[in-house]
């Protein structure tokens, strides 16, 4: 799906949330969100081509694919808190949405340790020792 099939879809979605809105909110969030799942299912083909595309240069680099997947973890942490932060925004709970959000630093911090723990131990593997 084009960028401007995605946009127009939005903009319609957003036009119809807001016409329906006053007459029946829950409709109207229910629309919301499922306009952007059906986004997301349209970019899936787009997700797994990056994936494949950093695969084979990370094969290529002779990178551990542990560090990669580690990687492509953090960033799908990432995008599905914020994915669900913005949900929760749409329906009028910015405290919950304060907490998705926190929750998903926190797990992307847990996730990134291994990798921290390895950019040091390389650091300090490249210091002289007396």
């Amino acid at each position: 799906m084009d960028i401007i099939q995605i946009v127009g879809l939005g903009l319609i979605a957003t036009f119809l949330a807001l016409v329906v809105k006053e007459q029946k909110p829950m409709f109207a969030f229910l629309l919301t969100v499922f306009v952007g799942v059906v986004i997301f299912l349209f970019l899936v083909d787009e997700i797994t081509k990056i994936i494949t595309m950093l695969e084979q240069i990370a094969t290529n680099a002779q990178i551990n694919m542990v560090y990669l997947q580690t990687i492509l973890k953090i960033i799908g942490i990432a995008y599905i808190a914020e994915f669900g932060a913005q949900i929760a925004k749409d329906a009028g709970q910015a405290a919950i949405a304060t907490k998705i959000e926190l929750a998903g630093k926190i797990l992307i911090l847990v996730m990134a340790i291994p990798i921290l723990t390895a950019v040091i131990e390389m650091v300090l593997a490249l210091l002289p020792t007396s």
